[in-house]
């Protein structure tokens, strides 16, 4: 039924004859004359053919000058503008793809090539270390210090505009420094699992890294090699002068004969197929390749020459010469990837950074305006004198308002933590994953390599009755492949299972020769081998059990026994195999049944109780049957709720009711990638975070979808590209060791933002009334220093020990901010407490003998500050486990502390002071005890809140969030498709209604609706007769 319509009035078509409008000029387009192509006809188009030809040569064509091009403008000249290419969009220039293939290319070929192209990798874009050290200087926290230096400078006050620019540097620096180091040790492992090529040059075959390759290269593809690039396939192997390719002379001169003889044969009414029977003939296939990884086709596809082999893919059989078209940025794969890498979009890590700096931002302007407003009252000008005016007062707030070291203490915690992952072979590809990894409570992961030990074993078979057991595996290893350099894994367990058949062995030394084999097959499921010993044929076969069922048609006891011992192997998590054998002019003859299992990791069962410990659901996704995935989850401790992907998401479900299955559900069987992708989806629609794993080019588009993206060990190219974090291990162990480092990591930057928030409201409320009530303030030049202690004394948080949550972590920015205020406001309690001892100075209250009041607020303020990161850094929940802190944060804040008491013993940098600003012994160290104290309350509020429970949850985010109405007009919106159809009448118009596949259903339960109708009225008719007609149902059948 139409629910939508919309009518457009179609346009009268162009005039053939004059042509489609007129073109914009190529003038305006490219800056350059055009050609003048005025002449006699023929001499115009030859002309043209050869402008073209030049274009073509230079990897660009007219149409591309013109349209393709994209403009940008300069940024030292606004005016002008330039043409700019991305490296996708280049075209490989037709001439370079001529090369020799025996010479291959020259050294100065590949630099030239490689200066234009780049480098064979898919590769975030490098960020320049320049732009990189700018960066630190950015932001509202950055701003806001900047601010400080031109107010520092239009006061005049050198000394601070100098120690204002070096904290500015100083942060900048360590924060560049630490992130590139991170980045170093990553680049370092990346670099020990490059592909490797074998590439023609100078006429020598060599072995490279596949990024040195470059468009021309000439390279070898041989069996169980991953291809490096987009190639074109040249020739095989052992036709190295290409004689047997397609289109060279002397296999077209015999093809011609063939195809003069075979006319004659058919005479001439089948000359209208000769053109479908010339593109048939493309010549032997020299090579065939597993595309899977791209298309989802698990069959191996022929390659003939000519043909393109696509770069990620694998060579399953043959051995050719081809040449690069494409490096990896421009290949089919690298445009796929392109599509779902990322590019300047802001983490949400960057986003809560920005949100707390623009908030303490605005804090810094209230009390600014606050406090000018109470100098306004007292009469206080706006530039002098120079140690109390309104500009001061500002640059005092602009200073301690904001933290300038916390974008560099964040990233330098979030490098060192990077590093350590690195060292333990995760590759964090951007720090703001670490955010990511640590939020992490769903977990979708793969079954073989992650859970299992991706080590198939040979089981004890079944082997039907009266057959040697010797003969059944010496037909099994027949239907292998003997490539020992590229054995499959089943293949590889049934070749090494020789061991345990010395009998095998003997057979197989009795003249047995392959003539044809056969790989495995999708579709009929078989891998077949045609051999000959003793000049008699067979056909040796192995594959799903049901599939050598229909070999042919066996008696119904034995296929019935055939059936239950393959259910029997795959309740127990067995992989069944069948194997039977023909000989040439007999029937098939079943052999039995081989099973082989994949054993779940040693440490997987205890790995994931360690991670339902830890507040993670882990799904289990495999390609395999739902009996063997249910078998798997039992040896796992998963529990067995365990669904076929296919059957679940595409059930025809309400919305609701599909994504509560996903939520439930502890595995997902015979999984492909579209199913991974919609299984993220509806999981992020509950409001959960998610982590999936994935290996394939087909994986990137769910790799990117999901919170944290992860590429297992062997994982492809696009996507490592595509996920967050590369994993260079196998193991489920690595990822949740991973999880519970990233979790330490965000446990150090909260510790310090709620560190940081205190401090700065520490002193915006003290500074704030003692300016109105007092008119004084702390010294420029301590605010300074204590800003430079507070950075330098926490920047060691990156490297102290932490406590790991029990479950998935948040900001909880409503409690950072509801803790921190209640913590500064006891620090500005604290400060005035002392303040107020002072009233009676020079002597009396926390002064034994002499002191000078600048001094004896700073080391208070630097005391209790420094201390109080020994406080936020205590555990943040009930689920956290206390540790005690790390050597470098002891040293840090205790070395801070002694300088700061140094500091106020010799009265530096307090200006006109009693005694010269000295203060003596026995009242800094009441200094001490007395900061001690005020730390003390500081904890045991801090204690305090962190067990309310109200204020536990305040701010954290709802998991497992249910929107029933939502969720199934998402769903019924899916199935919808616009139909455009056009009226007999020229005009077009679009209507909303079901989709194809929703008409099939739809159609097919009427159809059986109707069938059961029917049936149902033929049994009412029939009922009335037989009752007449006084017929038992003996009768009836008699009759």
């Amino acid at each position: 039924m139409s629910i939508l319509k919309h009518r457009k009035r179609s346009q009268p078509p162009d005039d053939l004859e004059s042509g489609p409008s007129t073109p914009p000029s190529p003038t305006q387009a490219n800056g350059k004359e055009p050609p003048s192509y005025d002449g006699e006809e023929y001499d115009v188009l030859l002309r043209y053919v050869r402008d073209q030809a030049e274009l073509a040569g230079k990897g660009t064509t007219d149409e591309e000058e013109e349209e393709g091009a994209k403009r940008k403008r300069l940024w030292y000249a606004p005016w002008k503008t330039v043409t700019v290419k991305s490296e996708k969009e280049k075209e490989v220039p037709e001439n370079w793809l001529r090369t020799e293939m025996t010479q291959g290319l020259a050294d100065n070929d590949v630099n030239t090539r490689r200066n234009q192209f780049g480098y064979n990798e898919l590769e975030s874009p490098k960020e320049d270390q320049v732009l990189k050290f700018i960066s630190y200087f950015r932001g509202p926290v950055l701003y806001t210090m900047e601010i400080a230096v031109i107010l520092s400078a239009g006061l005049q006050d050198w000394i601070d505009f100098g120690v204002i620019i070096g904290i500015l540097m100083l942060n900048a620096g360590v924060g560049w420094y630490q992130e590139k180091q991170a980045g170093d040790i990553v680049a370092e492992l990346k670099a020990g699992i490059a592909m490797k090529a074998i590439v023609v040059r100078a006429g020598k075959e060599s072995e490279i890294e596949a990024r040195e390759l470059v468009p021309g290269d000439i390279v070898v593809l041989e069996e169980g090699n991953t291809i490096p690039a987009d190639a074109k396939i040249l020739a095989s192997y052992d036709d190295k002068d290409g004689s047997n390719a397609r289109g060279s002379p002397a296999r077209t001169s015999d093809n011609d004969k063939n195809d003069s003889n075979e006319k004659k044969r058919r005479g001439s009414d089948d000359t209208d197929n000769d053109d479908q029977d010339e593109e048939a003939d493309k010549g032997p296939s020299v090579a065939s390749v597993d595309q899977s990884a791209i298309t989802g086709e698990s069959l191996a596809v022929d390659k003939f020459v000519g043909d393109i082999a696509y770069y990620t893919c694998i060579v399953k059989r043959g051995k050719c010469y081809a040449i690069v078209s494409a490096t990896a940025k421009q290949s089919f794969v690298g445009r796929t990837a392109s599509l779902v890498m990322s590019s300047n979009e802001r983490g949400h890590f960057e986003i809560v950074l920005g949100g707390i700096g623009t908030v303490l931002l605005v804090l810094v302007l209230v009390f600014i305006f606050i406090v000018w407003v109470g100098g306004f009252f007292r009469g206080i000008d706006i530039s002098t004198p120079k140690e109390n005016s309104l500009l001061v007062y500002a640059l005092v707030f602009f200073i301690i308002g904001v933290p300038v070291g916390l974008p560099c203490v964040t990233t330098t915690t979030m490098a060192v933590g990077a590093a350590y992952l690195a060292r333990r072979k995760c590759i964090v590809q951007k720090l703001t994953a670490i955010e990511s990894l640590a939020g992490v409570d769903m977990l979708c992961s793969d079954k073989t390599g992650t859970l299992t030990a991706n080590k198939l074993t040979l089981n004890e078979p079944y082997v039907s009755p009266g057959v040697d057991r010797d003969w059944f595996m010496t037909v099994a290893v027949l239907a292998s492949s003997h490539n020992v350099k590229s054995l499959d894994p089943i293949d590889k367990v049934t070749v090494i299972a020789l061991k345990d058949y010395p009998g095998a062995q003997e057979n197989l030394k009795s003249g047995w020769k392959t003539i044809k084999f056969t790989p495995f097959d999708p579709v009929s499921k078989r891998i077949e081998a045609q051999v000959e010993k003793d000049g008699r044929k067979y056909t040796a076969c192995k594959g799903a059990p049901n599939a050598i069922l229909k070999l042919r048609k066996f008696d119904t006891k034995t296929a019935n026994e055939y059936r239950d011992i393959s259910q029997s192997f795959a309740t127990k998590g067995f992989r069944s195999l069948g194997v039977a054998i023909r000989e040439e002019g007999k029937d098939w003859e079943l052999l039995g049944i081989m099973s082989m299992f994949d054993p779940p990791r040693s440490d997987t069962a205890a790995t994931i109780q360690e991670a339902q410990d830890l507040g993670i659901h882990i799904k289990m996704l495999t390609g395999d049957a739902v009996a063997i995935a249910k078998e798997t989850c039992k040896q796992l401790r998963l529990g067995t709720n365990v669904y076929d992907s296919e059957r679940l998401i595409r059930s025809g479900m309400s919305g609701s009711d599909v994504r509560d299955f996903v939520e439930a559900a502890d595995g997902f069987a015979e999984v492909f990638p579209e199913h991974k992708y919609q299984v993220v989806e509806m999981l992020q629609q509950r409001g959960h975070l998610t982590a999936m794993t994935g290996d394939g080019v087909n994986d990137a588009p769910s790799l990117k979808k999901a919170d944290c993206g992860i590429a297992v060990e062997g994982a492809s190219d696009a996507a490592r590209s595509a996920a967050d974090v590369v994993f260079l291990d196998e193991g489920l162990n690595s990822i949740i060791t991973s999880i519970k480092v990233a979790r330490q990591i965000f446990h150090r930057m909260k510790a310090y933002i709620i560190y940081r928030i205190a401090l700065c409201i520490h002193l915006e409320v003290y500074l704030a009334l003692s300016m109105l009530i007092l008119n004084e303030t702390i010294r420029v030049d301590l605010i300074v220093f204590l800003a430079i202690f507070a950075d330098v004394a926490t920047i060691a948080i990156a490297y102290d020990r932490a406590p790991y949550a029990k479950t998935h972590v948040e900001w909880e920015l409503p409690k950072v901010w509801v803790i921190s205020t209640i913590m500064g406001l006891i620090l500005a309690a604290g400060t005035w407490a002392i303040r107020g001892t002072l009233l009676r100075a020079p002597t009396g209250g926390i002064v034994q003998n002499f002191g000078s009041v600048q001094e004896i607020l700073f080391l208070e303020v630097a005391l209790t500050e420094s201390w109080v990161i020994f406080v936020t850094r205590l555990s943040q929940g009930n689920d956290e486990e206390n540790v005690l802190p790390s050597f470098q944060l002891l040293a840090a804040v205790f070395g801070v502390d002694i300088l700061a008491s140094v500091f106020c013993i010799f009265g530096w940098i307090s200006g006109d002071a009693p005694h010269h600003g000295h203060v003596d012994i026995v009242t800094v160290v009441r200094i001490w005890c007395f900061s001690f104290g005020v730390t003390v309350v500081v904890a045991l509020t801090y204690y305090v809140l962190n067990k309310w429970d109200w204020l536990g949850h305040l701010g954290r985010l709802p998991r497992s969030k249910k929107n029933e109405r939502l969720e199934n007009f998402i769903a019924e919106l899916q199935r919808l498709t616009i139909h455009h159809e056009r009226t007999q009448a020229g005009e077009d118009y679009y209507r909303l209604g079901g989709s194809e596949t929703q008409k099939e259903e739809e159609t097919e339960h009427e159809a059986k609706g109707t069938k059961a109708k029917k049936e149902e009225d033929e049994a009412k008719d029939v009922e009335p007769d037989a009752t007449k007609g006084g017929k038992g149902p003996g009768d009836a059948d008699d009759a």
